[in-house]
């Protein structure tokens, strides 16, 4: 990972209202009033899709209460005097519509890579980024930044195997993707299809038919890709989803022809070794 760090917690402080942290002082510069043609996108901001129902509503707010909370951003480099979005683009976009001319904003002293980092951070935190969103804003990070998976893992809080596997959702084909930007496919739902040569039409029967990630699972792992919903057992399915649920771990439950088969139950970690061990060997 190149460059030091120095500002991702401090500037999310100052961005969410939380206690303010020593140093702070370095990094904000102050609280102002500007024009909003004064304001620029910020071309670290990830995400690229925005809701027309929830901007209309956050539209009418603005209307009645104005903007509560001031707009994050950082000087532009470029053009004197005015300054790009770090985080609120959307309170930007939605001051516009509601005829604004000048709004309230935080300005922040942020390099390239904090202002990605609070862009991405801010923005997974509030559940606003779609998985292919968040995919390329970890991408970013991994290319432009040389930031690995474990830095990622430690910058976001989470785990090292979810930011791998978000990242391998930009494998999948381009129509599939776009329903994943849509949000007509959940990652679930698309994370077993990474590396199956028919993934567009699974992708497609998954929507028709409406398949539980669990299920597109189960299908892909035991049928090889030959996804024919035929093909399920569903006393099997059901049987292998009311004990997960009663156990709280993984199963998988592979039946053959002859009825005869295995059971495998995954365990993450030492706790829940002992947790199956306990309970198989418990008289």
């Amino acid at each position: 990972m190149s460059g030091k760090k120095k500002g991702l917690g401090r500037g999310l402080s100052a961005l969410f209202g939380d206690e303010k942290p020593k140093n702070l002082s370095k990094e904000i510069r102050q609280t102002n009033t500007v024009s909003i043609s004064d304001l620029s996108r910020n071309p670290y901001q990830p995400r690229q899709h925005f809701s027309e129902e929830k901007l209309e509503e956050l539209v009418n707010s603005i209307k009645k209460n104005g903007i509560i909370q001031p707009i994050a951003v950082r000087p532009n480099k470029l053009e004197s005097g005015k300054y790009e979005i770090v985080a609120g683009e959307r309170r930007w976009i939605a001051a516009q519509r509601a005829g604004l001319h000048d709004i309230p904003v935080t300005i922040l002293d942020l390099s390239d890579v904090e202002s990605l980092e609070v862009a991405i951070v801010e923005n997974i935190q509030r559940d606003d980024l779609n998985p292919i969103e968040e995919a390329r804003g970890y991408k970013r990070l991994n290319q432009e930044f040389k930031y690995d998976h474990e830095s990622i893992s430690k910058l976001m809080s989470k785990s090292r195997s979810h930011i791998s596997n978000t990242l391998r959702l930009l494998t999948l084909p381009p129509d599939v993707i776009s329903m994943l930007e849509e949000g007509t496919l959940s990652s679930g739902q698309a994370r077993p299809l990474i590396g199956i040569t028919n993934a567009s039409s699974i992708a497609e029967e998954i929507v028709s038919k409406n398949y539980s990630a669990r299920k597109v699972e189960y299908l892909t792992r035991n049928k090889k890709g030959n996804f024919k919903e035929k093909q399920v057992d569903a006393n099997i399915l059901k049987a292998q989803e009311k004990i997960e649920k009663i156990l709280g771990l993984k199963i998988n439950i592979s039946n053959r022809k002859n009825n005869s088969g295995k059971i495998t139950i995954e365990y993450k970690d030492l706790d829940q070794f002992e947790f199956i061990s306990n309970l198989l060997t418990k008289n």
